[in-house]
């Protein structure tokens, strides 16, 4: 349940980063402390008002008023983010990436009182995990979700490329490059290679030979990968 794609009805792929069960509880109980603070608050000062907390009921009810529609409230006002939500980077989204409208933060609320209130969450745990969309069934009511906004970097958005124990470098002019000139390289290379887009690597081939001052019979695909690799072995020695 990390991530899902969907097709656009303009062929778009959109990728979503779904946020962490546990992100989601840990965003939860963030609230529950707010929660918690606001109602210590109110009864601290209605005792030094010598208020009976017991007796006013109607005052309590109204006061509590804040609490009931805290998630709704707190979505519609800061874009898709509870306090807890924001704390932990989250956020409810439309499944393609979209704002939700107000109808689709009313509706996911509501379902709120069947999702988490009358089962403690069972229910809305239960549908996430089985959803595979990180979707309780409030949000696939509304046809949102919860994603995270942390960026998550894996070995393909670094630098760093495996080579052999053994390898041995073919151009020592890969050094003038800089980090930020290789990382541009393998980008492009990994998304050219993985779409089969053949032009982009020739584009790389003659930009990359141009850039070294390198003549080279060597297939522009496999020049690539020689100068990634090359520059990982020189700058690995250093």
């Amino acid at each position: 349940m990390d991530n899902f794609q969907i097709e656009t009805a303009q062929n778009v792929s959109i990728h979503q980063n779904v946020a962490h069960l546990s992100t989601r509880i840990g965003s939860f109980l963030i609230d529950m402390l707010f929660i918690i603070a606001y109602y210590t608050v109110i009864i601290l000062i209605m005792i030094s008002l010598n208020i009976d907390v017991g007796a006013q009921w109607a005052l309590m009810m109204l006061l509590s008023l804040p609490v009931f529609f805290y998630n709704l409230l707190f979505e519609v006002l800061m874009n898709g983010q509870s306090p807890g939500k924001r704390y932990n980077k989250i956020r409810v989204v439309k499944l393609d990436g979209s704002k939700p409208t107000f109808g689709s933060y009313l509706l996911r609320w509501m379902l709120r009182l069947i999702d988490i209130s009358l089962a403690s969450g069972s229910i809305a745990l239960l549908t996430i995990l089985l959803n595979g969309k990180g979707q309780r069934l409030g949000d696939l009511a509304a046809g949102t979700t919860v994603i995270s906004e942390k960026k998550r970097i894996s070995l393909e958005d670094t630098i760093i490329a495996d080579i052999p124990i053994d390898y041995k470098p073919t151009f020592p002019q890969v050094t003038t490059l800089t980090d930020t000139d290789i990382q541009t390289i393998k980008n492009l290379y990994t998304k050219a290679k993985r779409s089969g887009n053949h032009k982009v690597v020739l584009k790389l081939h003659v930009k990359v030979t141009e850039l070294l001052d390198i003549k080279t019979d060597i297939k522009p695909i496999d020049f690539i990968d020689i100068i990634i690799k090359d520059y990982n072995y020189y700058t690995q020695q250093m």
